[in-house]
């Protein structure tokens, strides 16, 4: 990277901090907040209640089905832990809190999708790189989101740190250069197990992730090497989440990998409530028979799981017609009468206002890893940057889908698509100099 490029970036980030931190003032230093974003209370008054010694739990009956004063593992143990330090700093202001994330995700988030572009389009200028962490600075949604007491922002970062130190693992075998497996298994590791302990969700991609390096390592004829990685990743990982199963069997006296929420959202998501119509922030109220029974959340979170499948073995035309509806919620980039100005305005300035350029230049993308075109195959295709991205937004897009759609559930496909945004907006920038550029004599 030289000085200019360095100046540049800079820029862009100093400019993506300013952006949240603006935002971060004008929310303040309250957490009463919109429906949209009320998961902020519950990490709020969970860090209070960490500072103040009485572990995750809360002092009053909290959603979905936490009693007051009873342990529960239903939101993320990483981030309420990280409010609770900012607390224990700077005293219960959830102002130091978003002024705090502001600037964490104002500078890593563009800089990781910085070095994403680079690993995607191997090669390419720098402007492609740069233009992708200005989209990212200035995203509404990812400016918003930023600002408030939720795992959006740092989990965005994690998953983005993720794709990228994969993509750095390829350009490794594919050059043929020496693959330091401890130092590269470390760091994958540790991005999965951040975006893991913020939202465990993120799981079951890993490991579709893992055989994608598998079977690019056996390509390679590097699979010993790859597997050493992998493994030292998966140990990393693992010992990331360790902690809190050891918690929660200590706790619960039953296995709990890690949150107690999949099995709620499974129930409450393919609930008959909704018909065919998914609503997205309809809660499903907790089944009478079992509110009784003195449950724990380990035992509600398997008992609701199962019920949620049987929901969809019961009417499987019904859950088709359902998970068909999400489809509208999860891709939504129009404005909305139960939404806040804020939030239409983010969505319409972001998602709304790139979706074109996110498609066309994933267009690009395809045309220049040679998909359109002979020689390359579909196989072939398949080993490429642009083909794990692709994969990546429509296994996680698919998983939502299936399950729980909400936009927000959809920003990490946002910020792996905004590299192809960035191609188009050159290609096209470039087009329209050839165009209007006065010909030579």
């Amino acid at each position: 990277m030289d000085q200019h490029e360095s100046a540049l970036l800079i820029g862009i980030l100093l400019l993506s901090i300013s952006l949240r931190v603006l935002v971060a003032f004008l929310l303040g230093n309250e957490v009463v907040v919109p429906p949209l974003l009320k998961d902020q209370i519950s990490y709020h008054s969970l860090a209070v209640r960490l500072i103040t010694g009485h572990g995750f739990s809360f002092d009053r009956g909290w959603y979905p089905f936490t009693p007051p004063d009873t342990p529960t593992a239903h939101w993320s143990f990483l981030y309420s832990l990280f409010i609770a330090a900012v607390y224990s700093v700077f005293g219960v202001h959830p102002l130091a809190v978003r002024l705090t994330q502001a600037v964490l995700a104002g500078a890593l988030l563009p800089w990781m999708l910085y070095r994403l572009a680079k690993w995607i389009f191997e090669g390419a200028s720098p402007a492609l790189s740069l233009v992708t962490a200005l989209l990212a600075a200035v995203y509404a949604y990812f400016v918003l989101y930023a600002a408030t007491l939720m795992t959006e922002s740092l989990y965005l970062i994690a998953v983005v740190w993720s794709l990228e130190r994969t993509l750095a693992l390829r350009a490794t075998l594919v050059q043929k250069g020496r693959l330091r497996a401890p130092r590269q298994g470390l760091y994958l590791g540790l991005s999965l197990g951040i975006a893991t302990l913020l939202r465990q969700s993120f799981l079951p991609w890993v490991p579709v992730l893992f055989i994608w390096l598998l079977w690019l390592g056996w390509r390679m004829k590097r699979l010993r090497t790859v597997a050493v990685t992998l493994a030292i990743a998966a140990l990393v990982l693992a010992l990331c989440i360790l902690p809190f199963t050891i918690r929660n069997y200590r706790v619960y006296g039953q296995f709990l990998l890690l949150n107690s929420n999949a099995g709620y959202a499974m129930y409450s998501a393919q609930h008959p409530m909704h018909g065919t119509h998914f609503q997205e922030f309809a809660a499903a109220p907790i089944p009478e028979d079992l509110r009784g029974r003195g449950l724990n959340e380990a035992q509600l979170d398997r008992e609701l799981m199962r019920r949620g499948i049987g929901f969809i073995l019961a009417d499987p035309r019904r859950y088709v017609l359902l998970c068909l509806s999400r489809v509208g919620d999860y891709f939504k980039f129009w404005p909305a009468p139960d939404t806040t100005l804020l939030h239409n305005i983010g969505r319409v300035g972001s998602f709304g206002l790139l979706l074109p350029f996110m498609l066309y230049g994933l267009w690009l993308g395809l045309r220049r890893n040679g998909l359109s075109r002979e020689p390359k195959t579909w196989v072939q295709f398949a080993t490429t940057p642009p083909a794990l991205i692709l994969i990546f937004a429509i296994y996680y897009s698919t998983l939502h889908i299936l399950t729980w759609a909400m936009i927000r559930y959809r920003l990490p496909v946002d910020a792996v698509l905004l590299p192809f945004a960035a191609l188009a907006l050159i290609h096209l920038a470039q087009k329209g100099l050839q165009r209007w550029s006065p010909s030579q004599p």
